[in-house]
């Protein structure tokens, strides 16, 4: 008499075996490997000596460590360190108006009884389509607004991002449902006591989503500061870093026409002292990953499953 076959439930399917656990956790690490380990490299060239890496090229573990090029980024050390605390209130209070004009925005037009709602969304949507140019944006931020040599000449003009408005304007249409809004109404809860109270902590994932991207193109942005910036109390960081590493290229090129200068600038740390300036900017911004991590998870899972 032939055996019965097993019935499966679906938690058997969603089983995997020892083997096959082992592959796949193999490949997610060998995965985190490749992404992390360019950075770890270029933490290590940066702690190498110029002629340790002029004789034997890139090592993992080099033969001569040396701090030489962060004491050559760090002559200006005050300069380096006010240009740090330029940067740091340049991003966090960029990143706080940013998220409110966003979200603020975003929430008005994924609202059905929004009367206008398609004619700003349309606004947001053709900003993205076409723009002014630089000259009369700079004409515009310098004169009429009159901001330059100011911080506030780095924090406009990222602080509306179209693109995020659309994001932040799907997530609000999609993940909010009305009857939360109804409810609050009901409760006789007004506009703003409503998206304070119930959609914003519905909108973690979206804002934490916003606010690291926002966070990201403040830390990295050193063209409006080339623009608009000329007082060196107001330099940040990044372009504090590009004119160390214009003044590092322009003494090389002196040095080729005059003899006593190439004696001097012989021992200079070129390579890694660019490394050292990577380190030193995107260093301080890798730390603001782990507070967002969680809620990249839970965005990329709500919504998932739909009942």
């Amino acid at each position: 008499m032939a055996k019965a076959m097993p019935v499966r439930t679906p938690r058997d399917f969603q089983k995997l075996s020892t083997g096959w656990n082992v592959v796949f956790n193999l490949i997610a690490a060998v995965f985190a490997l490749a992404c992390v380990f360019p950075f770890v490299f270029i933490v290590i060239i940066s702690f190498t000596k110029e002629s340790s890496l002029a004789e034997n090229g890139y090592q993992i573990l080099p033969e001569h460590w040396s701090l030489e090029a962060y004491r050559y980024v760090f002559q200006n050390g005050d300069a380096l360190l006010r240009s740090y605390g330029v940067t740091i209130l340049v991003t966090v209070v960029g990143t706080v108006l940013a998220l409110l004009v966003v979200t603020l925005y975003a929430y008005g037009i994924s609202r059905k009884t929004f009367k206008y709602r398609n004619f700003f969304g349309f606004f947001a949507f053709f900003t993205m389509l076409f723009n002014g140019g630089l000259v009369p944006t700079y004409i515009v931020v310098t004169q009429m607004l009159g901001l330059k040599d100011s911080v506030w000449a780095m924090i406009l003009p990222l602080m509306v991002n179209a693109f995020y408005i659309l994001i932040m304007r799907t997530f609000f249409s999609t993940m909010v449902p009305d009857a939360i809004i109804e409810s609050g109404k009901i409760d006789g809860a007004g506009e703003f006591q409503i998206f304070w109270k119930l959609v914003l902590p519905l909108a973690l994932p979206g804002l934490a989503t916003i606010a690291l991207f926002s966070t990201l193109g403040y830390w990295n942005d050193w063209f409006n500061a080339l623009l608009y910036i000329e007082n060196p109390n107001l330099v940040p960081l990044q372009s504090m870093l590009m004119r160390i590493e214009t003044n590092m290229q322009f003494l090389l090129s002196q040095a080729a026409s005059n003899s006593s200068l190439a004696s001097n600038l012989q021992n200079m740390p070129q390579d890694t002292s660019r490394m050292a300036m990577v380190v030193l900017a995107t260093g301080p911004i890798i730390l603001a990953y782990p507070f967002f991590q969680r809620y990249f998870v839970q965005g990329l899972t709500i919504g998932a499953v739909k009942e």
